[in-house]
């Protein structure tokens, strides 16, 4: 019987996360609060490998066999099972604290417990375990099915051998795993926030219309997408929750979020997902 990994939230990460682990041969539970987010995810899933059929890279007995590895459940027991659990639910530290906690209780005692955080602290998701050194952040890059990377974040506790677990894990997902220690933002997004924000910076000062800042990133940085475009895409909530992690863990005033970022967000217009954003979809 194939290795049972859990997936906690299936909105784009947690159904991106689902994907890899089905079609590296696990068997995969991914739960989330209310059927239609499920069946969202299965639908996502779907539509993603059959582009991959579609360009021959996958057979249709090949994409029939890695959905039926995926089991979708409201129940967050359906998880007792599984020997690693990745949660990949909203970027906010009272619930993702409040499920590692439950998680913790449902899970078997030697299960790794690994948090798709873009930014918040392994070492207080871990505190809220019995067993922090089973507490690891894997954070995927997005879109999943594509994107190599997985940043390994260790907590204080995390042991070293979690640590070669989630390794190895990475590598059989077909992923690069590189590692960074828990500090507000890790390395990817304390590095690439602070450029969007001084981008939405320079928009706001009316240094330049967002076409041109946007284009001058992509033409002489060599940049797949714009800062702009790439914020409309992560979600300016998103954005905006990060730069807050950030400005609060360390303290610098670099790193506060510019007030356009958060008149947007306020007005509700939080990228591609909500129709509006810097562009409009």
């Amino acid at each position: 019987m194939a290795e049972t990994i859990g997936v906690v939230g299936s909105g784009t990460m947690g159904n991106g996360i689902a994907q890899v682990a089905a079609r590296a041969g696990y068997s995969v539970v991914m739960s989330d609060v209310k059927d239609e987010f499920l069946q969202r995810g299965l639908q996502a899933i779907d539509k993603s490998l059959q582009r991959d059929v579609d360009k021959e890279r996958l057979g249709p007995e090949e994409k029939q066999s890695i959905i039926k590895r995926i089991k979708s459940t409201t129940e967050l027991e359906a998880l007792s099972e599984a020997s690693f659990v990745v949660e990949a639910v909203t970027e906010n530290l009272e619930v993702k604290t409040e499920l590692f906690s439950a998680l913790d209780r449902i899970t078997p005692p030697e299960a790794i417990l690994a948090s798709n955080t873009s930014s918040i602290s392994i070492t207080r998701l871990g505190a809220a375990t019995t067993r922090p050194d089973k507490v690891i952040g894997m954070h995927f890059m997005n879109p999943v099915p594509v994107m190599k990377l997985v940043e390994v974040i260790r907590g204080l506790a995390t042991s070293n051998e979690t640590y070669e677990r989630v390794r190895s894990l990475s590598e059989k997902l077909g992923k690069t795993a590189l590692d960074c220690n828990d500090s507000p933002g890790f390395v990817s997004n304390r590095v690439l926030l602070p450029m969007i924000n001084e981008a939405i910076f320079a928009l706001y000062e009316g240094v330049a219309t967002r076409e041109s800042i946007d284009g001058i990133m992509k033409l002489g940085m060599n940049h797949p997408m714009g800062p702009l475009q790439l914020a409309d895409f992560i979600g300016l909530d998103v954005c905006l929750a990060i730069l807050n992690v950030l400005y609060d863990g360390l303290g610098d005033p670099k790193y506060r979020a510019c007030p356009l970022l958060k008149r947007y967000v306020d007005a509700g217009w939080l990228g591609k997902k909500s129709g509006r954003g810097f562009y409009e979809y």
